[in-house]
């Protein structure tokens, strides 16, 4: 007879219908990194050329319809003011991205072990779980003053922010898939004498791997939200500092470069853990 907590599974928003199709779950956030991704010429051909169209077209038609620059820049100028201010821009992007390291690898760890402790012990859950119910339900920025008024203006309140805001991101995926069990495997392992922690590290963990993953990007993408608002509300450095002293300036080519660029470190971040989606979880699909 399997025991009652082998029976821990991940929340299901529909059943899952005949023929093999599932319903909406969780678990199908994992397909955001286990996707098959870009595979022939012919699709890169169709990116570049949707890309071309959207920039060529936006630079047109603003020019057209002569656009002031200090409303809406064209295309070009956002690209020359980022080539030719990045040296000013560089020392700014390096300080977001030590908020962003630093406290996302806290937040992380900390996520990572919580989950596995909660899903080990449940008394730990129902002591845990208010605290991260309304960590994420309390937006980080609102934090920030409170954490500069105790912590200065440099580095240390926006790493605690990052922190706060990425870790219940990971620590909720992560719990997700560890509770994502295979009640076969475990009842088997159990019957050759295994302990709870090689179950959890031969069994659970990598069956987890995939909730992990996105866990870690979703984590990855709020804590470089939290640090961009955090340099908004306060501080005289990191790119969002520069956003708002562009802003005040009227200086929206500059503007919209550093958007660029933290629309680029998205996109990095979400291509990093694609790849690592594909290497380790990909045996899920």
């Amino acid at each position: 007879m399997v025991d009652k907590q082998l029976g821990d599974q991940i929340p299901e928003f529909g059943k899952p219908k005949s023929g093999g199709a599932q319903g909406a779950s969780l678990s199908n956030l994992s397909g955001m990194v286990s996707g098959p991704g870009i595979r022939t010429l012919s699709e890169i051909v169709a990116i570049i050329l949707v890309a071309v169209f959207i920039v060529g077209g936006a630079e047109i038609l603003l020019r057209v319809f002569d656009v002031p620059v200090f409303v809406l820049p064209p295309p070009s100028a956002v690209f020359i003011a980022l080539v030719t201010d990045f040296q000013f821009i560089w020392p700014h992007l390096i300080d977001t991205l030590i908020e962003l390291f630093s406290g996302y690898a806290i937040g992380a760890s900390v996520g990572l072990l919580l989950a596995a402790i909660i899903t080990q012990y449940p008394f730990v859950e129902k002591i845990v779980a208010p605290y991260i119910l309304m960590l994420v339900t309390t937006p980080m920025l609102a934090l920030v003053p409170l954490l500069i008024l105790n912590f200065g203006f440099g580095y240390a309140p926006r790493i605690i922010a990052v922190a706060l805001a990425s870790g219940p991101m990971v620590m909720i995926n992560s719990a997700t898939g560890f509770r994502r069990v295979d009640l076969a495997k475990i009842a088997l392992a159990r019957s050759f004498g295994a302990s709870t922690f090689q179950i959890f590290i031969k069994i659970r963990f990598p069956m987890a791997m995939p909730m992990i993953i996105v866990g870690l990007m979703i984590g990855a993408i709020f804590g470089l939200l939290t640090a961009v608002g955090a340099e908004m509300v306060g501080g005289g450095f990191g790119l969002g500092n520069r956003l708002t002293t562009f802003s005040a300036m009227i200086q929206m080519p500059q503007f919209f470069a550093v958007i660029l660029i933290l629309s680029t470190l998205g996109i990095l971040i979400y291509v990093t853990f694609f790849l690592i989606g594909k290497k380790w979880a990909s045996w899920e699909t």
